[in-house]
């Protein structure tokens, strides 16, 4: 198996994309540490892992404290015997007005998106280095962050500047051998898209689930995307055919956003 032995560390784990990001790795050969910050739900995802065959262990961490992501980190390679790939998943949703975003909104959904980021590849980074190995760096970002969506203004800046971050650290850390890249998913099926849809019916007054249909209407493979499809991309950004491949964000929608 492509990642058989490699020890991985998925945030935002616990449930949706992240979840099928640890399980597709895991049956891939890898060993989980599963991070998020609701226990019962990495204890799950875990377990899950090891009924595949792997060893897994969870940790709760909150992304926006750098202490916890370092802290994480230490606890994965010390319970699973090694560190090898970073998976930077968790992230959170806005939906808003422009004009009507306030301050604690746009500093809520920073500390996510971008500085919880920040110290997944600073951490990882720093670990590899200590190891004296290479390693990879695997970002969320997003459509929303090759494309700015009305109504969603706040979280596609932070969507764009984790392509920022990805760019940046991959001319930073390739002479350490170490690559950094993101993925960007478009319209999935998770209960995050279920409170997208919710958001903008009481914004617009249109029918729940209108806003989902629309979108889905729009994707040229006639069907919305699954964590599976998200979690098959992040396989080849972990495995070994993507080692000549370092800070980019590819797009993976079914054909919605095109660049």
């Amino acid at each position: 198996m492509s990642l058989d032995g490699k020890v991985v560390l998925v945030t935002g784990a616990g449930r949706g994309i992240g979840r099928a990001i640890a399980l597709r790795l895991a049956r891939d050969g890898a060993h989980i540490a599963v991070v998020d910050l609701d226990d019962s739900s990495t204890s799950a995802v875990a377990r899950e892992v090891e009924a595949i065959g792997r060893r897994a262990t969870s940790f709760k961490a909150d992304v926006t404290s750098r202490e916890d992501v370092y802290a994480a980190i230490a606890h994965a390679e010390r319970e699973l015997g090694g560190f090898d790939i970073m998976v930077n998943n968790a992230g959170i949703a806005q939906v808003q007005p422009i004009a009507d975003v306030t301050p604690a909104e746009v500093d809520a959904i920073i500390k996510v998106n971008v500085t919880g980021v920040l110290w997944g590849i600073q951490g990882a980074a720093k670990k590899f280095k200590e190891r004296k190995q290479p390693g990879k760096i695997i970002s969320a970002s997003s459509i929303a962050g090759h494309e700015g969506f009305a109504m969603l203004g706040v979280y596609s800046a932070t969507k764009f500047a984790v392509r920022a971050l990805t760019q940046a650290a991959a001319k930073e850390f390739a002479s350490d051998g170490i690559t950094v890249n993101a993925y960007c998913p478009g319209i999935v099926g998770t209960d995050m898209w279920v409170e997208i849809d919710k958001r903008f019916a009481e914004i617009t007054g249109a029918p729940v689930g209108e806003t989902y249909k629309k979108y889905v209407d729009g994707i040229a493979l006639g069907r919305a995307q699954t964590p599976e499809d998200v979690a098959a991309f992040v396989s080849f950004l972990a495995g070994p055919d993507s080692d000549y491949m370092t800070g980019q964000a590819p797009l993976i929608d079914g054909g919605l956003v095109y660049r």
